[in-house]
């Protein structure tokens, strides 16, 4: 009968033994999670740190090289000058020619565009192959360009080659013709205006006035 009574108590002790061996291990399993987690947030901050550290460094040596290139706002002013000098002086020598280091030619441009335009105008564009026509209504400052048409030309080699000035203007203002027929709505003119052209060339070219 003394032997029935020491089982019960082994069992007693054998159960809270396994509960504190498991209880440990979980506190263990904690404190090696929690371990993980300050060496990776340490990871991180020194990576956020070695980041930062390479990127100053990188400023840094960018902000040198740009003020080593950097040329000096007076020595602009002295290159801006010495063009003014010199496209004036190619333009008050005769035929434009021998008076300046910078080859200039008289536009007989009198004004320029303000921004308050209204209306319907047409502009070409003479290349080396081909010109461009373009239409475009102006709505003055606040419409800006209201609307807008182009057509591309190709220029037949003969008149790149062969052909005098007066034919290849033949063919061009006839080109012109043709796509100012094709003028559609929304396109119009002022009541007392007329319809105006500007005339860009890709090349130098004398102008007589």
């Amino acid at each position: 009968m003394p032997g029935r009574g020491i089982e019960p108590a082994n069992k007693v002790r054998d159960t809270f033994l396994k509960f504190f061996r498991e209880k440990d291990q979980k506190m263990k399993r904690v404190c090696d999670t929690q371990k993980f987690i300050r060496a990776a947030a340490v990871c991180v901050a020194a990576a956020i740190i070695e980041t930062h550290r390479m990127k100053s460094k990188a400023m840094s040596i960018l902000k040198e090289f740009e003020e080593n290139c950097a040329t000096p706002i007076g020595k602009l002013r002295q290159v801006a000058d010495a063009m003014t000098a010199e496209m004036h002086a190619g333009l008050a020598a005769s035929e434009g020619e021998g008076g300046s280091k910078l080859k200039m030619l008289n536009s007989y441009v009198e004004n320029l565009p303000t921004g308050d335009e209204h209306g319907l105008f047409y502009a070409l564009d003479l290349g080396g192959t081909n010109f461009r026509v373009l239409r475009v209504q102006l709505g003055g400052r606040d419409g800006r360009v209201v609307k807008q048409e182009f057509t591309e030309v190709s220029i037949p080699p003969a008149l790149m080659t062969s052909a005098t000035s007066s034919q290849l203007i033949d063919f061009i203002g006839k080109e012109l013709a043709r796509f100012i027929a094709t003028e559609g709505e929304g396109f119009f003119l002022p009541p007392g205006t007329r319809t105006e052209l500007g005339f860009t060339f890709s090349f130098p070219v004398k102008m007589w006035w």
